[in-house]
C-alpha cells in the first residue's frame, strides 16, 4: 500500500502533516523510536498498515503475544495523543484515543499505554482501556 501522509497524524513545526517517509517509515524499517510517544504513533501507523511484524517487535517480551491477528475490515480514522508522562527512569505512559470503523460502526479506543526503554529502544508493555 502506498502511503503519502503518515497515518499517525504527526505535524511538523509549521503544523503540516508529515509524510509517511519522514515520520513512521524509518521506524518501521528498524530505526529506534526516539521516545515513547513516537513509538506509540509508529505502532498506530503499523495497525493502519497491517504491519504485524513491527507490532510484535515493538511489544515488550514480558507481555508480547505469540501471534497477533488484526481485524482486516477495520478502517482507521485517526489518532489523538492526549498526554504523555514519565513514570520513572526509562518508563513512560501515553494516553491516546484511536478511532476506527468496523462493520459500519464507529469505535473509539481510549487507552493509557505503558512503555519501557531497554538498551536504548522503547517497547510497548501494556495498557488500560479508559
Amino acid at each position: 500500500m502506498k502511503v503519502d501522509v503518515c497515518p499517525c497524524g504527526r505535524l511538523d513545526a509549521h503544523k503540516r502533516l508529515l509524510t509517511y517517509a519522514a515520520c513512521c517509515a524509518p521506524l518501521h524499517a528498524g530505526e529506534a523510536a526516539p521516545d515513547a510517544e513516537r513509538l506509540m504513533r509508529s505502532r498506530y501507523s503499523a495497525f493502519v498498515l497491517a504491519d504485524v511484524p513491527y507490532l510484535l517487535a515493538t511489544w515488550h517480551s514480558s507481555t508480547r503475544p505469540a501471534t497477533l491477528e488484526l481485524e482486516s475490515q477495520a478502517k482507521w480514522l485517526g489518532l489523538d495523543i492526549k498526554s504523555h508522562r514519565s513514570t520513572g527512569v526509562d518508563r513512560l505512559e501515553v494516553e491516546f484515543v484511536a478511532r476506527f470503523r468496523l462493520a459500519g460502526r464507529a469505535v473509539r479506543q481510549h487507552e493509557l499505554s505503558r512503555f519501557v526503554r531497554e538498551d536504548g529502544r522503547w517497547f510497548y508493555v501494556d495498557g488500560d482501556m479508559r
